[in-house]
């Protein structure tokens, strides 16, 4: 499973990167010597958050500079709830204090600033998806603290509630008591911090649909597709995964509309196999293309299989991310669980259905994103690819040192010179292997490597054992990680490794 997250993440961050590049205007902190943002740490945050049945708590970092940008947002925000009836407790946590490391891996902190809201003591934890301005944080966080359902008692409660731009679950009841109420409100709460909720006892009131049920019933009002969907299965579970699927469009449209990047983030989210065509939205041709698509992604609804089409304008972080070119447009890519990926380029309409058919039949090889195979690989740390790992790691016979690496990674640069000194003390050893694998050009084999972060080293022995490396960065640690783990098949030739690490040691 980690290793499935770890495919999928890299997509969300180039995603989300091009998508939700916040700009916070930077204000100066108030100059009032009270602050209304409760500080936290390891000593008193347990104690603290069981006294609240509603609290917020940021995890920063100091050096970070969104959250020097949202500091003095959250300050204001802290201080106007301060008033609130009853009052909202913000707090902070510095996750990059040694001490409060464990609290941010219990909260699964990936990155700063990120916001909690904690229920009931901390027995509920849910991520906080609001705006990041002081006024936003302040009518988010009143409705979160609120009921986790709004009634809707007259026509002027519905207008005002159900937004056409966005999806707004309702639920219709004969009495606002009984088991259905009661799981409604539940799935409610669980979903809050993502959709909103109401509940009425008149379905007149509603704007779509039959207004003459009396309930109970379950009606999702969406800005897409059929515009609303009803369900009346009130197990919670049943519940809860409607409003899931019934949230995502038939194909998500990805362009420059900021609008549609909620519908973008939940795509990506979504457990299911991921179906992408990619065209140049204003060319000729688009609205066959589209027609099509959507025909092919109603046939396959329901079969864990979900539909994006982006615009080639908003899509360049995808098409780095798949190693995908501008010529091949348009072109459809599907990415699986496994993190396997089928491509069809330079694709017509009428290509798209047979050619899904064919994918669905097991008839299409996959696609491998890699770098070409260096001509030449004479450096002391050889260059592996992709379309060579085969040849030069897993059916070499030899012992291979592989690091995966980030072009762009500070620590990589660093261990970069480390690697060569240990490559040419093993140069004349034909049977190790000191390489490299650029993770950011090249898939990795996920089935057999777990790559979360850079550089993350490797060590495969002839025999097929796999390590990770986890050691100290220098040569001799690592020269001394490579000989407990290396199959010895000529151990006489071995001595010069030794004889060469202790010479340079004594100089």
């Amino acid at each position: 499973m980690m290793a499935i997250r770890w495919l999928i993440f890299p997509l969300l961050v180039v995603i989300a990167c091009g998508l939700t590049a916040a700009v916070f205007a930077e204000e100066s902190q108030s100059t009032e010597s009270k602050e209304f943002v409760v500080t936290l740490d390891h000593s008193n945050f347990d104690e603290t958050v069981s006294k609240h049945k509603f609290i917020v708590v940021e995890f920063y970092a100091p050096w970070c500079g969104h959250c020097k940008s949202l500091a003095p947002e959250y300050e204001k925000a802290a201080s106007i709830l301060s008033s609130h009836d009853p009052p909202i407790v913000l707090a902070k946590v510095d996750a990059n204090e040694e001490a409060n490391k464990d609290l941010a891996t219990k909260f699964e902190v990936s990155g700063f600033p990120t916001l909690k809201i904690l229920r009931d003591g901390g027995k509920s934890v849910q991520e906080y998806k609001g705006p990041r301005d002081s006024e936003g944080i302040v009518a988010y966080l009143k409705k979160q603290s609120g009921p986790a359902s709004t009634e809707i008692k007259t026509a002027e409660d519905a207008s005002g509630f159900i937004d056409e731009k966005k999806i707004v679950i309702v639920g219709v009841f004969p009495k606002l008591s009984g088991e259905e109420f009661e799981n409604f409100v539940a799935v409610a709460e669980k979903l809050r911090s993502d959709y909103e909720f109401g509940h009425t006892l008149d379905a007149k009131l509603l704007p779509r649909g039959e207004s003459s049920v009396t309930g109970p019933v379950v009606r999702l009002f969406k800005p897409f597709d059929e515009l609303f969907v009803d369900s009346k299965d009130f197990k919670v579970d049943a519940l809860e995964k409607f409003v899931e699927e019934s949230s995502i469009p038939l194909v998500t449209e990805f362009s420059n509309d900021r609008s549609l990047h909620p519908f973008v983030v939940k795509f990506f989210n979504s457990p299911n196999a991921k179906a992408m065509l990619f065209m140049n939205f204003s060319s000729e041709g688009t609205d066959s293309f589209k027609s099509k698509y959507r025909e092919v992604a109603e046939q396959y609804k329901g079969q864990d299989i979900s539909f994006l089409m982006g615009d080639l304008d908003a899509s360049q972080g995808a098409f780095q991310y798949f190693g995908l070119k501008e010529s091949q447009v348009p072109l459809i890519i599907v990415q699986t669980t496994d993190g396997k990926k089928y491509l069809k380029p330079n694709l017509e309409a009428e290509q798209i259905a047979p050619w899904m058919k064919e994918y669905k039949e097991g008839k299409i090889p996959p696609f491998k994103k890699s770098e070409p195979i260096p001509e030449e690989n004479n450096e002391p740390v050889k260059v592996v690819v992709a379309e060579s790992i085969q040849d030069m790691v897993f059916n070499s016979g030899k012992n291979v040192l592989l690091e995966f690496y980030a072009p762009w990674c500070g620590h990589c640069k660093k261990l970069a010179p480390i690697l060569d000194e240990v490559a040419v003390s093993y140069q004349n050893d034909a049977d190790v292997v000191i390489a490299k694998y650029d993770a950011t050009a090249n898939d990795i084999p996920s089935d057999t490597f777990e790559v979360q972060g850079f550089p993350t080293v490797y060590f495969r022995s002839a025999s097929g054992n796999i390590v990770a490396y986890e050691g100290n960065r220098t040569k001799e640690d690592i020269i001394d990680f490579i000989e407990k783990n290396r199959d010895k098949s000529a151990p006489q030739d071995q001595e010069f490794v030794k004889e060469e690490s202790s010479a340079k040691d004594e100089l």
